[in-house]
């Protein structure tokens, strides 16, 4: 079978988005399935253009013509699906549901080729509060037009448990982990009484990051005596730090509570430098504000990369490959500041063998993953 792994934008080496994508496109090939990925970038000389595998489909050339060419031609890759004979498009939900991307779905379902779009958090509309006037005239445009998009597709892939999305049928799995690309976690700092947390995004405010550092600060409040430091990896915008209308800068709360020397700004980091600043920690984190975006249910990608590398960690949303196991900690759902004590007498009690807690997913690989989203649409 042939598949079109569909992108409707570029790829950046620190990325989890793509680094997600490209385990994706493994995941389905490890079935035996002939899979190209198309995508949009900037090639070298500036032009706008549509790739396949590194090849370009489509020149757009430079300019805000070009630009807006690229957002309507949807040409170049309906004849590529008949020429190569696609007979399955796995699309990537962007948010860019328009009368031109309808009317190419349109045109591949006349053709019998099948199709589907994933979703990766539902719903998302809560997700652009605060954002600039632009992404959010973006929202509306979508707005307007998803529930005729997805009609056009034969179900939407989801990471959460409802079943109908955009009127269109949901085909429900799991995010995956790829076990080739993530080390198993050894801790290097056995000997000192002192806690390392690590939290791992490029930071928005539905991952609550700021409950931890208020956590933090709550703690030598209250008197704590160890020694607690928050290792944050990946991109912080400044406006985080300075506060969001959905939650309060990190940088007041680190003045407020005079902990300059316990929240680390490690920036992003990938490979051994990444698996480095893991090594030092005993503890991770995951999302603790899903709620502000008004989500409750979600499979999330970082609690299954913890899990694989066999880290215990915490998350305040609903995660039925997790809530009941063993190494994680529920936070509360609500704006209250993370309980540390809790986190550290888990530490000081539980000493989990990280490739038993990897164990636990091997279930969770894209291979597995990605065949149920084929089996669902070719056998329902």
């Amino acid at each position: 079978m042939r598949i079109l792994f569909l992108v409707y934008h570029g790829f950046s080496e620190a990325s989890g988005i793509s680094k997600k994508i490209r385990y994706q496109v493994k995941g389905l090939q490890q079935n035996g399935y002939d899979v190209r990925l198309c995508y949009y970038d900037f090639a070298a000389n500036g032009h706008r253009c549509r790739y396949v595998d590194g090849q370009v489909l489509k020149d757009y050339g430079t300019g805000a013509l070009a630009g807006l060419r690229q957002r309507i031609d949807f040409g170049c890759i309906y004849d590529y699906c008949l020429r190569e004979g696609i007979e399955l498009v796995y699309a990537r939900c962007f948010q860019n549901a328009n009368p031109w991307l309808i009317r190419f779905f349109d045109k591949l379902r006349k053709k019998g080729i099948h199709a589907v779009t994933e979703i990766p958090t539902y719903p998302y509309d809560q997700e652009f509060d605060g954002f600039d006037f632009h992404m959010r005239m973006g929202l509306k445009v979508d707005q307007m037009f998803r529930n005729r998009l997805y009609r056009r597709m034969n179900a939407v892939v989801t990471f959460s448990d409802v079943t109908e999305i955009f009127g269109q049928k949901t085909i429900n799995i799991s995010n995956g982990v790829d076990f080739d690309s993530i080390p198993l976690h050894h801790l290097t700092t056995t000997q000192t009484s002192a806690i390392h947390l690590i939290g791992v995004a490029e930071v928005h405010y539905w991952h609550g990051f700021d409950r931890v550092i208020a956590g933090v600060g709550e703690y030598y409040r209250q008197g704590g005596g160890r020694d607690i430091f928050f290792h944050i990896v990946g991109g912080v915008h400044p406006s985080y730090m300075t506060g969001r209308p959905q939650s309060p800068g990190f940088q007041m709360l680190i003045d407020q509570y005079g902990i300059q020397d316990k929240v680390v700004f490690h920036g992003q980091l990938f490979g051994e430098e990444l698996d480095k600043v893991f090594n030092q920690c005993q503890f991770a984190i995951g999302s603790l504000g899903r709620h502000r975006s008004g989500i409750t249910i979600i499979k999330t990608l970082k609690n299954r990369e913890y899990a694989t590398r066999g880290i215990p960690f915490i998350y305040s949303e609903q995660d039925s490959d997790f809530d009941h196991q063993p190494y994680v900690i529920k936070a509360p759902a609500d704006e209250s500041p993370i309980d540390i004590r809790h986190i550290i007498n888990f530490v000081d009690q539980h000493h989990f063998n990280p490739s038993d807690i990897r164990k636990t997913v091997e279930h969770l690989t894209w291979k597995i993953q990605m065949k149920k989203v084929v089996d669902a649409v070719f056998n329902s």
